[in-house]
């Protein structure tokens, strides 16, 4: 094991306490190998510079410029002094701007036609672009060591630009790396060796070199085309081992009776389902009958009736004398279900009751914030299987709940719930005294492009639902410019008022709860400089639900019945919100995101998101859904202060031109970094992906899945090869680290 070791190293060894310790906390990184997976986001060419007419606004990035010209300015009465600098790339300007003491050194050193690495956090001041007090170093003056040094680091041409952060500029991250590059050579290969040659693969300690310190530009592709494949196969064998596992569990097959519940259920329903849930439902039953446990992931758009096809699987289940477990994200959601389901049911869901069905079954609730005596009848319901469907939050995972015997999961929203807690579910399943695995089902009504579900959802086979049941309305949807165009936010107030008028209700967003405990120091306890910065960013906190909602009522919405709804609230207030809307009792609902999954009142025809580029495009997506889910057409407003050429304006602009879930989701993709996609959709995932685009490279993850495939079935513990078990090791630590994170 000795060859692994130099990759274990802590960084602090190499590189000294201090930067050690902003790489651990800022970046993540905590070992040499970390720091030698830390690859470069892009690379310059010496002597070209950076285009700056399409800097994303509020990341951090570095670019290589040439100063146009500099000024000191003085305000406060001469008391204050802002150094102000034009870069220049010959066709596009930016601004950058010092003050107070940072002042002297760059008005020193930054002089017209000088060429230098700049890095900092893009912001708009005054609708320009500018960076406040970046960090940079000089590129093109002998006289100073740091900037001979800086230039001679690089053998090559190419000068890497790494991932930064605001304490950590890239040209110190690459000095880090040359200190640690010589480990390159012990990293430990997980491709095997007839793979590696058969597609002619550089050696990993070569790739590693190519891609920190590339000499041209083939150099960067060879070991990008390497890397690549490392990180696709290394994770599908992952999750084929995890698939193949699955298939050597036992489970019960289940098939619906004739004539039971199912049955009961499908004669009472007042409308036909489309031919998409009818596929999709075949899918779904076919797999309940197989001796294995089925893993099916369901993913349909928004409104597409999933909850009706889960709820068809689950009565199955009780048909053939087993039960269903329901596991929702929130107690709103749960309840929502509960309340949804046991109406669709009517007699059905009354079972051993008086009035009940003979076919019927009992449906119960199951959360954490349950009186003592509720929870205990429900308890028992679950032991002794006078409950067939249960409906739960986390609640259910919990040590104390027994099931009488457990036929079927089903997960509401996947990217909420990590393996760890499926696994936790399956473990209490007992079919005659005998552990059994239940079958699942994962719904998930953000649309995955086909490449996301292979790479996040890998160990589940895909049912899609891309089909709307008849009777939806259109949605149409509106970008608010706010800023630029404040009579429009006049008249969305005065769209919210006509649509009440006409009978109908309405959702108000916002992406905060608000009060002292959202922001407990306030702006008081910022200092000077914080002030400086957040005046130069031209910032504000994002609007919070209690002000908006008090400045609505008293001000444009003014005689409507207006409440609140938001995830501080306690559980019996928040349901009783929620139950008065439903019932129409509430015109206008001012809320967080809390609504944004499975919450369902038809008479919601209009939604305002405040400070909508606060939100990304799946959630845009998710909350736009609320509405039009009745007879009358919906309406969504997306109210905005981003500037018009800003990406963030870029993205609302997409959600108000499309209601296709799919497309937006490859929007989405592209426009956000996958970690943040993936991130959210499964922890362990984001750790791994450092050049694989979830999006760009389809068929490098179709390729690396089949060929996972292949060694999984021929080698399923990985016997014959270690060093691919030492690389998954490194994975599923990160990933259980990260699940332990998570609590």
């Amino acid at each position: 094991m000795e060859r692994v070791s130099a990759f274990d190293e802590p960084l602090k060894k190499l590189l000294g306490g201090p930067t050690a310790k902003v790489m651990g906390e800022h970046l993540d990184l905590h070992t040499v190998g970390d720091l030698l997976h830390h690859y470069p986001r892009r690379y310059e060419e010496r002597g070209r510079l950076t285009a700056l007419t399409d800097l994303p606004l509020d990341e951090h990035v570095t670019v290589v410029a040439q100063v146009a010209d500099a000024r000191v300015l003085t305000f406060n009465g001469g008391r204050g002094r802002r150094l102000e600098v034009t870069l220049t790339d010959g066709h596009g300007r930016l601004q950058l701007v010092f003050f107070g003491h940072g002042v002297h050194k760059p008005h020193k050193e930054l002089l017209p036609g000088r060429r230098a690495m700049f890095a900092g956090k893009v912001s708009v001041f005054n609708r320009r672009m500018q960076l406040a007090h970046p960090t940079y170093q000089l590129l093109d003056a002998a006289d100073t060591d740091e900037a001979s040094e800086a230039v001679d680091a690089f053998a090559g041409r190419l000068l890497p630009i790494y991932p930064a952060c605001k304490q950590l500029d890239s040209w110190r991250i690459a000095k880090a790396v040359d200190a640690v590059l010589p480990s390159a050579a012990e990293a430990v290969d997980p491709l095997p060796a007839t793979l590696r040659e058969g597609r002619g693969f550089l050696p990993l300690p070569e790739a590693l070199l190519k891609i920190h310190r590339p000499a041209t530009k083939a150099d960067v592709a060879a070991a990008r085309d390497r890397l690549k494949w490392d990180e696709a196969f290394v994770l599908q064998v992952a999750l084929a081992r995890r698939r193949f596992a699955d298939t050597q569990l036992p489970a019960v097959a289940r098939r619906p009776a004739l004539g039971g519940l199912l049955d009961a259920f499908d004669a009472k329903l007042p409308f036909t389902l489309t031919d998409g849930q009818n596929k999709v439902s075949k899918e779904i039953f076919d797999g309940l009958a197989t001796e294995h446990p089925m893993h099916r992931l369901l993913q349909g758009e928004v409104g597409s009736g999933k909850t009706m096809v889960a709820l068809r699987a689950m009565l199955a289940v009780v048909d053939s004398g087993g039960q269903a477990a329901m596991l929702a994200p929130t107690e709103v959601l749960a309840q929502q279900h509960h309340r949804s389901i046991t109406e669709m049911m009517g007699e059905l869901a009354e079972g051993g009751m008086l009035g009940g069905s003979e076919q019927g079954t009992k449906v119960v609730l199951l959360t954490g914030s349950m009186g003592t005596a509720a929870r205990r009848q429900a308890l028992l319901d679950l032991v002794t299987g006078e409950a067939g469907l249960v409906i739960g939050t986390h609640a259910l995972i919990e040590d104390k709940v027994k099931f009488h015997d457990l036929g079927l999961v089903v997960v509401d929203e996947q990217h909420r719930f990590g393996v760890e807690q499926r696994d936790a579910l399956r473990s209490k399943a007992h079919s005659q005294g005998e552990r059994r695995s239940p079958h699942l089902l994962v719904m998930t009504a953000t649309p995955i492009p086909r490449t996301v579900a292979m790479t996040v959802f890998g160990d589940l086979e895909t049912s899609v639902l891309d089909q709307l049941p008849a009777g939806r309305s259109p949605i149409a949807s509106h970008v608010v410019p706010a800023k630029d165009k404040p009579h429009f936010l006049s008249r969305a107030w005065e769209r919210v008022r006509e649509e009440v008028e006409g009978g109908h209700q309405a959702y108000v967003v916002c992406p905060r709860i608000g009060d002292d405990e959202d922001d407990p120091a306030g702006k008081k306890g910022k200092g000077k400089k914080a002030a400086e910065e957040e005046a130069a960013a031209d910032k504000r906190p994002p609007l919070a639900v209690l002000e908006t909602a008090e400045q609505l009522a008293k001000g444009p919405l003014n005689g409507l019945r207006v409440e609140v709804l938001h995830g501080r609230m306690q559980p019996d207030d928040k349901d009783d919100v929620m139950r008065r809307f439903a019932a129409g009792a509430v015109d206008v609902l001012v809320a967080t995101t809390v609504i944004e999954v499975g919450v369902n009142v038809p008479n919601a025809t209009a939604m305002v998101i405040m400070d909508a580029d606060r939100f990304g495009v799946s959630q845009l997506h998710q909350l736009r859904g609320r509405v039009g889910r009745g007879s009358a057409p919906g309406l969504c407003l997306l109210v905005t202060e981003a500037h018009e050429a800003s990406p963030a304006r870029a993205r609302l602009s997409a959600v108000a031109a499309t209601l296709d879930g799919f497309e937006l989701s490859r929007i989405d993709l592209e426009q956000r970094r996958e970690g943040d996609v993936l991130g959210q959709a499964q922890s362990g995932v984001r750790s791994s992906l450092r050049v694989l685009s979830v999006i760009d490279d389809e068929e490098v993850i179709a390729a690396a899945r089949q060929e996972a495939v292949a060694v999984v079935s021929a080698d399923p513990d990985l016997d014959r090869l270690p060093e691919l078990r030492t690389a998954l090791d490194a994975l599923l630590d990160k990933e259980r680290e990260e699940y332990l994170d998570k609590g």
